[in-house]
C-alpha cells in the first residue's frame, strides 16, 4: 500500500489559482466519493492557503490519476494545473502530513488553526466512507506529533497568525483602533480569532455578518457588537473602517459597486479591507478604487515575517522531532505489508499446537498425566523447531552465513547465548 499526497498551497500557487480548485463545504462529500473511484482511501484538505488530497492505494499510478481527477473535477485543463502542483509519496508524503499538522508548512509558521482543519477533513472523509486504516492511522499519528511539538517546543508561544497579521496591519493604517468600526464577514475560527485580536486592541465597534444570522449575533455579543445577515452588508458597509472577510462562499460577497456606494456615503474616508477567503469574498477589482486598501492572504506575508523570528529555532527542533516520527510511521507501514507472513506463521504454530494437544489428551486414556505432559512438551518442541533447524542446517552446509546471521536475530539467540549469561 502506497501513501501519497498531491495538491497546491500558498508556496506553489497564487490565490487566483488556489481559488479555482478549492472545495466548498457543500461539495466536499461528493468530491470524496468521486475521488474514491480513482484511489482507495482519500482525504481532502481545503483551506484558504491549500488544497491537498491524501490517499492510500496499492496502485503506484494513483498520484497521476488523482491529479487528472482534481483537474477534471474543477473543469480545469491538466496542463494549466500541473505547474502549481506538488506530489509526494511514502516517507515524503508522511513527512508533509506531519509538517502540515504541526503548522510548519503554514503561511504563518506554527499556527494552530490548521490542526483543527485537518481534523475536520478527517471527519468529513470518515462521514463519506472515504478513508480507512492507513490514512486514519496517519492522521492520528500526525495529531499526536503536533501535540508533542507544541508541548516540547515554543512553536506556538507568540500570537502569530493570519488574523494577528490582519489586525497588526490595521493598526499601521489606523493608529487608534478605538475610534474605528470593524465589519467581520463570516463566523468561523479565523473570524473569531480576528475578533479577539481586535477586542484586545480596543476596537471601537464590531459588526459581524454571516449567512446564519443567529450565529453572527452570538459571536458579536462577545464584543458588544452587532450581528447581521449577509444580505445586510451593503447597508452596514458605509459604517466600516475595517472589513475582514473569511467565508466559504463560492462567489464574491462584496462587489466593486457595493464598495463604491459605501465610499460615496463615507465621503471617501479610507477603508481597509482584508480578504482572507479562498475563493475570494471581495472582488479583486475593489483594489482599483481610490481610498480602499485591499489585501489578500498573500499580501499579509510581509507583516507575518516580522513576527516569526521567535519561532524559527523552535521550528528547527520540531523538524528533528518529525524525522523521528516519520521513521516510526514508516516502520509501522512496512510491518503492515508483512502481516500476511506473520499471520501465516502464527497459524502454522497454532495448528501444530492443536494437533499435539489432541494427541496428548488421547494419551490420557491409557497413560499417566505425567507421561502425556512429557510427550506434549517433547513433541511440540520438536515440531516447532523442525523447520527452522532444517533450514539452518541447509544454510550451514551451503555456507549461507547471511541467513544464519538473520536466524540469530530472528530467534534472539545472540542475547540468550551462554557466553552472555
Amino acid at each position: 500500500m502506497s501513501i501519497f499526497v498531491v495538491g497546491i498551497n500558498h508556496k506553489t500557487a497564487p490565490v487566483s489559482v488556489r481559488e479555482q480548485i478549492a472545495f466548498s463545504p457543500d461539495t466536499i462529500a461528493d468530491a470524496l466519493k468521486s475521488a474514491g473511484s480513482v484511489v482507495g482511501e482519500n482525504i481532502i484538505l481545503s483551506t484558504c492557503n491549500r488544497t491537498e488530497l491524501y490517499a492510500a492505494s496499492p496502485d503506484k499510478q494513483s498520484a497521476e490519476n488523482m491529479i487528472r481527477w482534481l483537474a477534471d473535477f474543477h473543469q480545469m485543463p491538466v496542463d494549466k494545473l500541473t505547474p502549481y502542483l506538488f506530489s509526494y509519496q511514502q516517507d515524503e508524503a508522511i513527512r508533509h502530513a506531519l509538517r502540515v499538522a504541526c503548522g510548519l508548512d503554514s503561511l504563518v509558521l506554527g499556527e494552530p488553526q490548521i490542526l483543527g482543519q485537518l481534523k475536520t477533513a478527517l471527519q468529513d472523509a470518515e462521514n463519506a466512507g472515504a478513508t480507512g486504516s492507513q490514512l486514519n492511522r496517519l492522521m492520528q499519528h500526525a495529531f499526536t506529533t503536533a501535540k508533542k511539538v507544541r508541548t516540547k517546543t515554543n512553536i506556538g508561544s507568540n500570537p502569530v497568525s493570519v488574523a494577528f497579521a490582519a489586525v497588526s496591519l490595521a493598526k499601521q493604517i489606523f493608529s487608534h483602533l478605538h475610534e474605528q468600526t470593524a465589519l467581520l464577514v463570516g463566523a468561523g475560527e479565523t473570524i473569531e480569532l480576528v475578533g479577539r485580536h481586535l477586542a484586545t486592541n480596543n476596537i471601537g465597534n464590531i459588526i459581524v455578518a454571516n449567512r446564519n444570522v443567529e450565529k453572527a449575533v452570538q459571536l458579536a455579543k462577545h464584543y458588544n457588537g452587532t450581528g447581521i445577515g449577509l444580505p445586510n452588508i451593503g447597508e452596514y458597509l458605509p459604517k466600516a473602517d475595517i472589513v475582514i472577510s473569511s467565508t466559504a462562499a463560492p462567489l464574491p460577497i462584496i462587489g466593486k459597486g457595493m464598495v463604491e456606494r459605501a465610499l460615496k456615503i463615507r465621503r471617501h474616508r479610507p477603508m481597509f479591507m482584508v480578504d482572507i477567503a479562498v475563493p475570494r469574498d471581495i472582488e479583486s477589482e475593489v483594489a482599483d478604487l481610490d481610498d480602499v486598501y485591499l489585501y489578500t492572504v498573500d499580501d499579509l506575508q510581509s507583516v507575518i515575517e516580522e513576527n516569526l523570528e521567535s519561532r524559527r529555532s523552535a521550528a528547527e527542533q520540531a523538524e528533528s522531532m518529525i524525522d523521528t516520527e516519520v521513521k516510526t510511521f514508516m516502520d509501522w507501514l512496512r510491518a503492515q505489508s508483512q502481516q500476511g507472513i506473520i499471520r501465516q506463521y502464527r497459524q502454522q504454530n497454532d495448528n501444530i499446537r492443536d494437533e499435539m494437544l489432541a494427541r496428548a489428551q488421547k494419551m490420557l486414556q491409557n497413560k499417566t498425566p505425567e507421561e502425556a505432559l512429557s510427550f506434549l512438551a517433547h513433541t511440540l518442541t520438536n515440531k516447532l523447531a523442525h523447520s527452522p533447524t532444517h533450514q539452518m542446517n541447509q544454510a550451514a552446509k551451503k555456507g549461507n552465513s547471511e541467513l544464519l546471521a538473520h536466524a540469530m536475530t530472528l530467534f534472539d539467540l545472540d542475547n540468550n547465548s551462554p557466553e552472555k549469561k
